[in-house]
């Protein structure tokens, strides 16, 4: 999992939250809001396992939403091992990198975005 970051046309900032499976390289999820607590990621992480079932490890960088204390207790409930890339080094989560590059490339960077809702369709 990982989070990006645009603007819309009036200068707000939103957010992305992408979650890709890494044995089939499929997107199995995109959040998109102007905030992302770690609430709403865990929710978003819940829906993902309603239809694809629990997974073993979540491979993520160590950015604040993913060390909070509301996703570290919510993984170990779950069973579910959070493993951390090396600050500095987004290769170690090379299928979610690539997603975002062309989430980027091929969707974000050839829009002028009005609204949220926009971005969400």
């Amino acid at each position: 999992m990982d989070f990006m970051h645009d603007q819309l046309g009036d200068g707000r900032n939103f957010r992305l939250f992408n979650v890709i499976d890494d044995f089939s390289r499929e997107a199995l999820g995109i959040e998109t809001d102007f905030s992302l607590p770690s609430a709403r990621i865990v929710r978003a992480l819940e829906q993902i396992m309603e239809w694809r079932g629990r997974p073993a490890v979540i491979r993520c960088d160590n950015g604040p939403e993913n060390i909070s204390g509301l996703i570290q207790a919510w993984a170990d409930r779950m069973g579910i091992r959070l493993e951390y890339i090396q600050p500095g080094k987004p290769q170690q989560n090379a299928y979610v990198e690539r997603f975002n590059r062309t989430v980027r490339y091929e969707w974000l960077s050839q829009y002028y975005w009005e609204d949220l809702e926009e971005v969400r369709l």
